[in-house]
C-alpha cells in the first residue's frame, strides 16, 4: 500500500494549523502544512503528537443505552422520544443542548438549527463560553458584530506587539514562534506581556507587567487617560465618556498603585504604547475570564480606537482563541445569546423565513453556567451534550455533577467511552474522533479550513451532524434536516449569512453558496469575508476592501450609525474578594503539554512526560507563609472544595496568588479537578465565568510516605484505601501512577502486591526493605521481564528518578545488572538516566540537555537546537532550555 497524504487541520487551539497526515501501511504520521496560511509548516508539541492519539484505545465505538450496548435505532429512537415527552410536557425551555469549539461548522450549524429553529428554544450553549464570550460582548458593543479585524500577518508587521493574559508561548505556540522570529528580524520591535504570573511568554517579554489579578481595567483605563492627556483625539461616539471615566483613576502613580505594578514599568509601557502606531494587542482568556471580563475587552478596544491603530497593518486588537471551531460556532449560533450568522434575536423572523421552520427562539437562552443551574433546580429536564466534559471544565464543577445526577434525561455525543461527564448519561452516541471528521473550522483570524478524514470510522461511530439530522428526522423535523453531506449543509449555512445581508453584517460567505461537492472536498483555506463578484459594491452594501485580511479599513462599521464605539467602563475588582479565611486568589489555566480534559493528549505519552501531575504554583513566601513546600503535596481549598496537588514553588508566580492547571480529572488523579473550586461568579454582560479569581487558601498534605508506580498493564488504585493521593501518567509502553498515604501500612509486601493485583507468589517478587530509613522497593518480573515496580520512601525527594525505569519496560528480559539497580533505587551507569523531558517535540530530556552543555561548551538556545534537535520544532521549550544554560553558567 502507497503512503496517502491528506490535508487537513489541527484539532487543538484556534491558530488553526493546517497538518499533513500520512497513513502507510496504517502507520499515521503528522507534520505541518507549508502551505497552510496560519502556520506555514509549523505545529506545537501538541500537534507533532497528534499521531499518538489517533488509536482506539479507549474509544466509544457502539451506542449505550441505561449501560447497555444498544443499536443506533435503539439510541436514536430513546433520543428524540424523551426529548419530544419533555418538550410536549413542559415546553421547549424544558430541554437544552451543551455544545464544543471541538464540533465542526457543519456540526455546529445543525444543532443550532434544530434548537432555535425546530425546538423553538434558544437553550444551546457551547463550552466556548467559557472562554471566549467575553471577546464577542465586547466587540459587538464596539464594532456592532463579533468580528476580529486582523490578522496573524499583522503581528509579525507590528513594532510593538502587546500580549495580556495570554501565555502565548505556551498555548498558541505557533502564534508565539511568529512574534519571536519578527523581532529576531527586526530587534526594534518590542513585546510586551501583561499577566500577573512571570510565564514562558513573559520571560521573552521586553517588558513584563506583573499586575494585580482583576486590574486590567485600571491598567487600560490609565492608558486611555494617559493618551487623551497627550493630545490623542477622536469623534467616535462615547470617546467622551469613555475618557472621562478613564480620567477618574488618575495620574500613572495612582494607575501604578491600583495595579500592584512598579510606577516606571507602567510609565515605559505607556510611552511605548503611545510612541508606536503600529500596535497590536493580543487578548485572551487572562481578559475574558472575569466577572468584569467584557469591560476589559473594551477597554482595550477603547485604546485602538481612541488612537485608530484598527483596519492598518500591524495595528488591531486581536482576541485569540481557545478552542478549534469557536469562531465557527460563533458565525452558526453556538452560543444562547445570538440566534445564527452573527444575527440578534431581532433577525428572528428574518431567520425562521430562510430555515422555513415551524418555531423560532425570539430571545436568549441560558448560558452555560446558568444552564447547569436550570438542570440542578430541575427546570431543565433534559440535556445533550456534545463533544465536551462541563463535570471538569464548568466552575463550581460538582454542582454540574449534581445536576447531571439528577437530571431526568441525559444525552451524551463523545468519542470516548468514559469521562467524568459520560459515566453519568443515560444515553451514549459514538461520535467519530478528529482524524476521522470531515467538515470545516474557523481560526482565530478568520480564516475557514478544511478538516478531511484520512481513517475510517471505527465501530459504529457516525458524524456529530449525521447524529444530530436523524435525531431531528426522527422528531418530525425532516423537511429542515435532509441532508446527505457536510458539503450540503456548508452551503446552507453559507446561503444564510448572505440571506437579506446588504452589508450590515460583515459575516458574509456569499462567494461558497454555490460550492459543488468536489469544490467543497478541494476547498483551500480561505477567509471571510467572501463575497459573490457581482454583488461586492452592491448599491447601499458597506463598502468592502478586496483584501480581507484586515477589517475596517475604510473606517465603516456594521453599527446604526456606521461608527465604531467607544464604550465607558469602570474598573471593580473581581466578584469574591480574598478574605482571612481565603487569603490567597486562585488562577486556573493550561498547560504546554495537555489540552483541556486530557481525553486526547493522556493517550500520548511524550505529551504527559513533561508536566506529569496536577500541581499548584506558590510564591516563596507564600510558601514559606503557609508551610508548603516544593516538591511536596498541597491541599489547595476554596469554599467549593478541595484539591490534592504537587506544589512548585516559584517567584515567578505573584505572592498572595496560586496557580493551577484545569485538565486533571476523575480519570486520571484522586482529587485534582480543579473546576470544582472555581467560582462560579459570571460577567453579567458576556456570561463567561471567573476562572481567574476564585479565594482560595493551601495547606500542607501531611502525607506519611510517598511512592509510585510503574505496570505494564492499567491499575484500580482509587478502590485502595490505603492510597490518598493517586495521578495515572501514560507511558509508552507502561502506566505511571504518583502515589501517597496520609497512614503507613502494616506490612509493606502485603500492601504493595494488593496495589499490583499479584497475590502471594514469591518466585517472581524482588523486595528491598529499609525499615529504618522508611523505604520500600519491590518489582514483579515475568518470565524475566518486569511487570511492575514500586518505589517508596517517607519523602518526596528520597524517591528515584522515573525516567531511568521506564528504560527497563522495552519487553527484553532485565538483565542482573538492571535488577540491582532496581532494588537499589539506582541505575548502574549514572548516564541511563535522561532526567524528566523538556522537548516534547523531540523526546529531549533534562540530563541530556545539561550534559550536551557541559560536554560540547553549549552557551545558547540555538547551540542545544542544533546539537540535540531540542527547541527547534514549536519552541515552546527554549524558556526551560535558557534556564538550564543559566544555571549551569551560576554553577560554574
Amino acid at each position: 500500500m502507497n503512503a496517502v497524504t491528506t490535508r487537513t487541520t489541527c484539532p487543538y487551539c484556534g491558530v488553526g494549523c493546517g497538518v499533513n497526515a500520512v497513513v502507510d501501511n496504517d502507520a499515521v504520521s503528522v507534520a505541518g502544512d507549508s502551505a497552510h496560511p496560519s502556520n506555514l509548516g509549523s505545529l506545537c508539541s501538541k500537534g507533532t503528537a497528534l499521531a499518538d492519539t489517533v488509536g482506539l484505545q479507549g474509544r466509544l465505538l457502539h451506542p449505550v443505552v441505561d449501560g447497555r450496548r444498544a443499536s443506533w435505532d435503539d439510541a436514536l429512537d430513546e433520543v428524540a422520544a424523551r426529548f419530544g415527552q419533555i418538550i410536549a410536557e413542559h415546553g421547549p425551555d424544558a430541554v437544552a443542548f451543551y455544545v464544543s469549539g471541538q464540533l465542526l461548522t457543519e456540526d455546529y450549524y445543525v444543532a443550532n438549527k434544530l434548537m432555535k429553529g425546530y425546538i423553538g428554544s434558544a437553550n444551546i450553549d457551547t463550552n466556548s463560553r467559557l472562554c471566549m464570550s467575553s471577546a464577542v460582548a465586547g466587540h459587538k458593543r464596539a464594532f456592532g458584530e463579533d468580528v476580529v479585524p486582523g490578522c496573524y500577518e499583522d503581528l509579525e508587521v507590528a513594532d510593538l506587539v502587546v500580549l495580556v493574559g495570554s501565555n502565548t508561548a505556551w498555548c498558541h505556540p505557533v502564534v508565539y514562534q511568529r512574534i519571536v522570529a519578527a523581532q529576531e528580524n527586526d530587534p526594534n520591535k518590542k513585546l510586551v506581556v501583561i499577566d500577573p504570573r512571570r510565564t514562558a511568554t513573559a520571560e521573552g517579554a521586553d517588558l513584563h507587567l506583573p499586575i494585580a489579578p482583576g486590574t486590567d481595567v485600571h491598567l487600560f483605563n490609565g492608558l486611555l487617560g494617559y493618551l487623551a492627556e497627550n493630545g490623542v483625539a477622536s469623534d467616535l461616539p462615547g470617546t467622551q465618556d469613555a475618557v472621562a471615566e478613564a480620567h477618574k483613576i488618575g495620574d500613572i502613580d495612582a494607575v501604578a498603585e491600583a495595579c500592584g505594578v512598579d510606577r516606571d514599568t507602567v510609565a515605559a509601557f505607556f510611552e511605548l504604547f503611545a510612541q508606536t502606531e503600529r500596535t497590536v494587542t493580543v487578548f485572551s482568556q487572562g481578559v475574558n475570564q472575569s466577572s468584569a471580563g467584557t469591560d476589559k475587552v473594551n477597554a482595550i478596544l477603547n485604546c485602538h480606537l481612541l488612537t485608530d491603530r484598527i483596519g492598518k497593518p500591524g495595528a488591531c486588537p486581536f482576541s485569540i482563541t481557545g478552542q478549534p471551531n469557536a469562531m465557527g460556532g460563533r458565525e452558526v449560533g453556538g452560543l444562547s445569546s445570538t440566534l445564527a450568522a452573527h444575527m440578534g434575536f431581532d433577525a428572528a423572523e428574518r431567520v425562521q423565513r430562510f430555515w422555513g421552520s415551524p418555531a423560532i427562539a425570539d430571545e436568549p437562552g441560558l448560558k452555560a453556567v446558568e444552564l447547569f443551574e436550570a438542570i440542578e433546580r430541575g427546570e431543565v429536564k433534559a440535556v445533550w451534550i456534545m463533544a465536551t466534559n462541563p463535570l471538569v471544565s464548568l466552575p463550581h464543577a460538582d454542582r454540574a455533577k449534581r445536576a447531571l445526577e439528577a437530571c431526568e434525561f441525559v444525552a451524551v455525543s463523545d468519542c470516548m467511552r468514559h469521562t467524568d461527564t459520560v459515566d453519568r448519561a443515560h444515553v451514549l452516541l459514538p461520535a467519530a474522533a478528529w482524524a476521522e471528521k470531515s467538515g470545516t473550522v474557523t481560526n482565530s483570524e478568520r480564516v475557514i479550513s478544511r478538516q478531511r478524514s484520512f481513517l475510517p470510522m471505527p465501530g459504529d461511530t457516525r458524524a456529530d451532524w449525521d447524529i444530530i439530522c436523524d435525531v431531528a428526522r426522527r422528531m418530525g423535523f425532516a423537511d429542515g434536516f435532509d441532508f446527505d453531506s457536510a458539503a450540503a449543509i456548508f452551503r446552507e449555512h453559507a446561503a444564510l449569512t448572505a440571506f437579506e445581508n446588504d452589508g450590515e453584517r460583515v459575516l458574509n460567505l456569499a462567494g461558497l453558496t454555490d460550492l459543488t461537492d468536489s469544490e467543497y472536498d478541494t476547498l483551500k483555506p480561505v477567509r471571510w469575508p467572501i463575497f459573490a463578484p457581482q454583488t461586492l459594491r452592491a448599491a447601499g452594501a458597506m463598502p468592502v476592501a478586496q483584501d480581507s485580511r484586515r477589517l475596517f479599513t475604510d473606517s465603516v462599521y456594521p453599527t446604526r450609525d456606521g461608527q465604531a464605539h467607544l464604550v465607558a467602563v469602570t474598573p471593580r475588582g473581581p466578584a469574591n474578594a480574598v478574605s482571612n479565611e481565603w487569603p490567597l486568589a486562585l488562577n486556573t489555566g493550561r498547560i504546554r503539554d495537555h489540552w483541556h480534559t486530557m481525553t486526547r493528549t493522556a493517550k500520548s505519552a511524550r505529551l504527559a512526560a513533561h508536566i506529569p501531575e496536577p500541581f499548584v504554583e506558590v510564591h516563596p513566601e507564600d510558601a514559606k507563609r503557609y508551610g508548603v513546600a516544593d516538591g511536596a503535596i498541597a491541599t489547595v481549598s476554596t469554599a467549593l472544595g478541595e484539591a490534592h496537588v504537587r506544589v512548585i514553588v516559584t517567584a515567578g508566580q505573584r505572592e498572595g496568588t496560586l496557580f493551577v492547571p484545569m485538565h486533571w480529572n476523575d480519570q486520571f488523579a484522586a482529587r485534582a479537578r480543579v473546576g470544582a473550586l472555581a467560582n462560579p461568579a459570571v460577567c453579567p454582560i458576556s456570561g463567561e465565568p471567573e476562572f481567574k479569581h476564585t479565594p482560595a487558601a493551601i495547606a500542607p498534605f501531611d502525607a506519611a510516605w510517598h511512592g509510585f508506580i510503574l505496570a505494564s498493564r492499567p491499575l484500580q488504585l482509587a478502590a485502595e484505601s490505603s492510597i490518598d493521593y493517586w495521578v495515572k501518567v501514560p507511558g509508552e509502553r507502561f502506566y505511571r501512577y504518583e502515589i501517597a498515604g496520609l497512614t503507613t501500612p502494616d506490612a509493606w509486601a502485603t500492601t504493595a502486591r494488593s496495589w499490583l493485583g499479584v497475590g502471594e507468589r514469591t518466585a517472581d517478587w524482588l523486595e528491598a526493605v529499609d525499615s529504618a530509613a522508611g523505604r520500600y522497593r519491590a518489582a514483579h518480573m515475568d518470565a524475566g521481564h518486569i511487570e511492575a515496580c514500586v518505589f517508596v520512601a517517607p519523602e518526596p525527594a528520597a524517591l528515584p528518578e522515573r525516567s531511568w525505569l521506564a528504560n527497563l519496560f522495552t519487553g527484553e528480559p532485565v538483565d542482573e545488572t538492571e535488577r540491582i539497580g532496581l532494588l537499589a533505587g539506582r541505575p548502574a551507569d549514572p548516564g541511563a538516566d535522561p532526567g524528566p523531558q523538556v522537548c516534547s517535540c523531540f523526546g529531549v530530556a533534562r540530563n541530556t540537555i545539561l550534559r550536551a552543555i557541559d560536554e560540547q561548551g553549549l552557551d545558547s538556545v540555538a547551540a542545544v537546537g542544533e546539537a540535540l534537535e531540542a527547541g527547534t520544532n514549536c519552541g515552546s521549550c527554549k524558556p526551560e532550555i535558557a534556564a538550564l544554560i543559566a544555571e549551569t553558567q551560576a554553577d560554574e
